[in-house]
């Protein structure tokens, strides 16, 4: 008798997952994760984004949420203000440039990119972010703690400035030496452009 059941549970099984039909992949998903390995991975263990990485690391690792909040409601304040030395120091960086340059020399492929730590707050950027925080989002989440392999693509969106069709791809960064995952990435990617 139990070998009747089991032998049912399996034909019953394999005849759902026959009739139930599988999410496909949206159609943005895989020429943005092909773009990501042929042509991002491979600056991703720049001197500079790793260096810059470790320095915030270090610095924020004693870093309470509480302060986190304090630090992306001060970089809040100043988005889009006439003062705003937080922002202006970050971008200002190095790491920032080097961004700004990937994001330049994609001809209109990557529409943003930033850099986050440990903790999920931004290391580098290519232009202004509303916030400083993206540790309580997917971006981080779906990627830093996930591991050294994953990649987040999100689903398509109008981009406000510019009306076309953007989508973000996020990926951990990892330590070439440890091979330690120290932060993750995420580019603003112009779907019409792929």
């Amino acid at each position: 008798m139990r070998k009747k059941i089991i032998t049912a549970s399996v034909l019953l099984a394999s005849t759902l997952a026959v009739a139930m039909p599988v999410a496909a992949e949206e159609p943005h998903v895989a020429p943005i994760k092909e773009y990501v390995e042929l042509d991002v991975k491979n600056w991703l263990s720049d001197p500079t984004i790793i260096a810059a990485i470790k320095a915030q690391n270090e610095k924020h690792a004693s870093l309470s949420e509480e302060e986190i909040v304090a630090l992306d409601n001060q970089w809040r304040e100043q988005a889009g203000a006439d003062s705003k030395p937080m922002i202006d120091e970050l971008l200002s960086r190095d790491v920032s440039k080097l961004l700004m340059e990937k994001q330049e020399a994609s001809t209109g492929l990557i529409s943003e990119a930033f850099i986050m730590d440990s903790k999920g707050l931004n290391v580098g950027q290519s232009a202004e972010t509303s916030d400083y925080w993206q540790g309580d989002e997917d971006k981080w989440q779906k990627t830093y703690l996930v591991g050294p392999d994953a990649i987040f693509v999100d689903g398509v969106e109008v981009d406000d400035s510019s009306g076309a069709l953007q989508s973000q791809v996020s990926l951990p960064i990892t330590d070439p030496d440890s091979g330690d995952v120290i932060g993750a990435i995420t580019l603003g990617i112009n779907v019409d452009s792929l």
